[in-house]
């Protein structure tokens, strides 16, 4: 059984309303972020590879080009740009790739990060 992560990076400005951080949150500021997207499963015998990666970077391409100098709060499906919002909107686009584990935002100039697992039953 492997793991394998493939990251991705984006630069996007938001707004978050309603938090304890105050005026500095409610502005309109951006970030850089990196995405990480974690698959796990063992390694198919004809190719040796857990998920070709081609296909995946693919897939992380069109996320990238969703987010990517993008004022999140104008995109619908990924509700308040939160960490938390972020990593859960990769996941449920990212999915069709393998078998996603957890994707993980970071803003590494914050020191912050959030990790998704997708629905827990």
């Amino acid at each position: 059984m492997w793991e394998l992560t493939k990251s991705f990076r984006f630069e996007a400005a938001h707004s978050l309303p309603n938090t304890t951080l105050g005026e500095a949150s409610e502005e309109i500021h951006g970030h850089s972020f990196r995405a990480e997207v974690t698959l796990r499963g063992t390694a198919d015998p004809g190719t040796g590879m857990v998920v070709d990666l081609g296909l995946l970077a693919r897939g992380l391409a069109d996320i990238r080009n969703a987010l990517d100098h993008k004022f999140l709060n104008r995109i619908e499906a990924l509700g308040l740009p939160t960490l938390e919002n972020l990593s859960r909107f990769i996941f449920e686009r990212i999915q069709h790739a393998g078998h996603v584990t957890r994707v993980s935002v970071h803003r590494d100039s914050c020191n912050e990060s959030c990790t998704y697992y997708g629905p827990q039953d």
